[in-house]
């Protein structure tokens, strides 16, 4: 991935930053791992670190030795800057379109709200790609599952459906069934222990683990071409796709807070994000200014020449989350439309 400006090596910086990323991660208040510039007294260099983002400052004298986090690592300084607390964006209200655009108002049945992020194409298939927690509700989705314009919370109902929920990329959880011999054989015995007493209770063997997640996408099937165009509001059609890079000034369209600029802060970021009470981790996103808010979830992010570098899927009141467009198109096997 392309992530400098001109004449920066990062590569150093990563593997630094790869290194101690879970050592950070366990830190007091600490959110989020990435790579960005150096700010100094307010101004912003040119210095590559790895910055360690945290919900909010505290006096040093408040952190116990264990959660300071180190000035310098391997020779590598840090930066700690302060996001907030990261939600999978979700609320406020916004018209019915026909036909619909991206940058809109769309969403599950069974959801509050989200946006309809950009077209994108499957051979000779159009679909409409927003986040996995917009039209797959956090998996509970089921192929065919209605997709409305607006959604549940603008006032949409089932009457007002444009798209039918096609395929979206499971969000890694933390708990899945256990393929251990000897737990599954526990949970059988247990469970024929259970039918002998005539309970109605069953057992499960799951096994934890640390999941990481790339992406948070889905996409939906229109119900017939012209009910969708592909120009995003008050953007226009995407030109393709590019590497979203340090630095990069980029922009959106959402359902929330509308046209919105900013700027990518961090790069190659490890970073905790709430789903509905559920802590899940991502891995290798964008970082940018704060540029979102609830409802904004599925949004396109575009370079200022209209070339699509993500799509946003969290933020704080400080910082928005974006997964690399290139990740995503590749995990659903599908293109980007340009006008």
């Amino acid at each position: 991935m392309l992530i400098g400006g001109a004449g920066l090596d990062l590569k150093t910086v990563f593997e630094v930053k790869r290194l101690y990323t879970k050592n950070l991660m366990k830190r007091k208040n600490v959110v989020a791992c990435g790579i960005g510039f150096k700010e100094s007294e307010g101004t912003v260099t040119e210095e590559p670190c790895v910055v360690v983002s945290v919900t909010h400052k505290v006096p040093q004298a408040q952190l116990t030795p264990e959660d300071l986090v180190p000035k310098v690592l391997d020779s590598i300084k840090t930066d700690v800057q302060e996001v907030g607390y990261f939600r999978a964006w979700q609320p406020g209200p916004k018209d019915r379109h026909r036909p619909a655009i991206p940058g809109i108002s769309c969403g599950h049945v069974d959801v509050t709200a989200g946006t309809f992020g950009c077209l994108v194409r499957r051979g000779g298939d159009l679909f409409i790609l927003s986040n996995n927690h917009v039209l797959a509700n956090v998996n509970r989705g089921s192929r065919g599952d209605a997709i409305i314009q607006p959604a549940r919370y603008d006032g949409g109902t089932p009457n007002d459906q444009i798209a039918t929920l096609e395929e979206w990329i499971p969000l890694a959880t933390g708990v899945q069934e256990s393929n251990c011999p000897w737990a599954t054989s526990a949970a059988a015995l247990m469970n024929a222990l259970a039918g002998v007493l005539q309970s109605s209770s069953r057992v499960m063997a799951l096994q934890e683990q640390a999941p990481e997640n790339r992406v948070d996408c889905a996409i939906a099937r229109p119900l017939s071409p012209d009910l969708i165009r592909p120009d995003i509001l008050g953007i226009g059609a995407p030109r393709g796709v590019r590497v979203g890079k340090l630095g990069m000034n980029v922009q959106k369209s959402g359902r929330t807070t509308g046209y919105t600029t900013g700027q990518i802060t961090q790069v190659g970021v490890t970073v905790q994000v709430d789903y509905q009470g559920q802590m899940l981790t991502f891995v290798d996103q964008f970082m940018a200014t704060g540029m979102s808010s609830g409802g904004d979830s599925g949004s396109a992010v575009l370079d200022m020449d209209r070339y699509v570098i993500g799509l946003l899927f969290a933020g704080s009141d400080l910082a928005t989350l974006i997964n690399p467009i290139q990740e995503v198109t590749s995990a659903l096997n599908v293109e980007v439309v340009a006008g």
